[in-house]
Formats: structure tokens, C-alpha cells, sequence
């Protein structure tokens, strides 16, 4: 059975599939050609939750180790890779999160470390069966 990866942040962007690119902290023994099973949330269940599955993802490419991982300040530093990233990332233009800044404070506020905590930008793609 694939390993499960929580998209409780982006459920929405996920289910439409607009979503290609992830950034975790940590998942560095993640390998391009991994399956991946995607859920709305893995950890913190409560007793009588059960985990929701929304499909499988492959691992296109993704860091190996924390010095290969991405600063958010990339996205920030450039305005057309960042804004290339939030598209990748299921939120486009018109989106409120589409603009760098944003994305990344929201990022912050959720997953902790600063702009210069090295983060694995995960790329893959829905595997449809």
C-alpha cells in the first residue's frame, strides 16, 4: 500500500487537480516513481475518524536530502518563478494565494521554519486507474 501525504490545505486543489507541486518539510527518502497516496488528512485523527483517500499521485522529481531542498525565499526573490510555483501549486491568478508573498506566509503560519528553511518541492503527477 503507498504511503499517504496529507493535502488538508489544498483538499480543493487537489480534487481538481490544478495542484502538480507540493513543498513538505522533510519527505526526504521520497523517490521519483513513487506512488503516493494522496488523503484530506493522515495524522491527528480523532477516535472514529478515518482517514479519506483522494487518489494516487506519482513522484515526478523531489529533493533527497535537505541540501538539495528549496528556500521559500526563491519565490519571493523571483516574482516569475514564484508566481510560476503558486500556479503549480493549485492557486492561479486571481487566486489571493496566487501571489508569492502570500503563499508563503500562509506556508509559515502553517508548517513552521522562516524563508530560508530548506523545503522539498515535490512534482508529480494523478495517476488515473
Amino acid at each position: 500500500m503507498p504511503r499517504n501525504m496529507s493535502f488538508a490545505l489544498t483538499t480543493e486543489q487537489f480534487r481538481n487537480r490544478t495542484k502538480t507541486v507540493t513543498r513538505r518539510n522533510g519527505w526526504w527518502l521520497l523517490r521519483p516513481e513513487q506512488i503516493v497516496c494522496g488523503c484530506v488528512k493522515c495524522m491527528g485523527l480523532q477516535p472514529g475518524e478515518s482517514i479519506e483517500r483522494l487518489g494516487l499521485i506519482r513522484i515526478i522529481s523531489c529533493a533527497t536530502c535537505p541540501e538539495e531542498g528549496e528556500p521559500l525565499r526563491r519565490l519571493t526573490d523571483d516574482l516569475k518563478y514564484g508566481f510560476s510555483e503558486t500556479t503549480k501549486e493549485g492557486f492561479p491568478e486571481g487566486h489571493p494565494k496566487h501571489w508569492p508573498s502570500v503563499f508563503v506566509e500562509m506556508f509559515i503560519n502553517n508548517m513552521g521554519g522562516d524563508l530560508d528553511t530548506p523545503r522539498n518541492r515535490i512534482e508529480f503527477e494523478y495517476v488515473t486507474t
